[in-house]
């Protein structure tokens, strides 16, 4: 699981087509030319990718998409709108920064209380870092240092069971620096026997943090992860 870092963008690209009640219906747009197709064409393509950035935003759900399209339109057209360029930028910065702090916030409370009930399950570890793991098989190799390299089985989900990377459902193991990923995959896997197989809960601090890392892990998110050592590679 290798160190990723995700960047609140500065400015969203928030464009998803004219408004509809003062160009007709969709449905009444022609295609007449190869150039109105070609327009057409460009606003599904943008439209489509900036829903999905749109609803993986922080605060995303909340956004008003009828005020977005009617200012899309306002600036596509050079028509007076209600902001300029910069506090355009500058509200869009402040309001994803706002969110991410809200979603980072609610993200570190529901994990501390999780791990906060996890431990006290037979069968569960906690080392000084706030690491948790339990055995589900024991190898009996040599436990990898942290300038090896390993080959590694990985299934990750959230705590609400959301899967996020899975070696295991691609099939194909990853090959790594014990050293070269998130702090709680670089003590665990130390100690680990070659060949055992642990369940492993990563408090946010020791994943991706405040910074959270792309669509489905968010801000301060605890980690889930089903880890098999298949071996130090040599």
């Amino acid at each position: 699981m290798k160190k990723r870092l995700f960047y609140l963008p500065v400015i969203f690209v928030l464009i998803v087509g004219m408004s509809c009640s003062q160009s007709g219906s969709v449905k009444d747009v022609k295609l007449d030319t190869p150039a109105d197709s070609a327009g057409y064409a460009i606003g599904i393509l943008i439209g489509t990718n900036n829903k999905e950035q749109i609803k993986n935003a922080p605060g995303g759900s909340t956004i008003n998409l009828e005020t977005m399209v009617a200012a899309f339109r306002a600036a596509s057209m050079e028509e007076e709108g209600k902001m300029t360029m910069e506090q355009a930028e500058q509200f869009i910065r402040t309001f994803f920064e706002s969110e991410g702090a809200k979603e980072g916030q609610a993200n570190l409370e529901t994990g501390n209380a999780f791990l906060e009930e996890n431990k006290k399950r037979e069968g569960v570890h906690t080392t000084a870092s706030g690491l948790q793991y339990e055995i589900l098989s024991e190898g009996t190799g040599p436990k990898p240092e942290a300038s090896d390299r390993v080959r590694v089985h990985y299934h990750g989900t959230l705590i609400d069971g959301t899967v996020f990377d899975s070696s295991v459902d691609s099939g194909q193991p990853a090959v790594f620096g014990v050293g070269q990923v998130i702090p709680g995959w670089t003590e665990a896997l130390q100690l680990m026997p070659e060949g055992s197989k642990w369940k492993v809960y990563i408090p946010s601090n020791l994943g991706y943090g405040e910074r959270g890392a792309g669509a489905e892990i968010g801000p301060n998110s605890t980690l889930i992860f089903e880890v098999e050592l298949l071996e130090i590679v040599k």
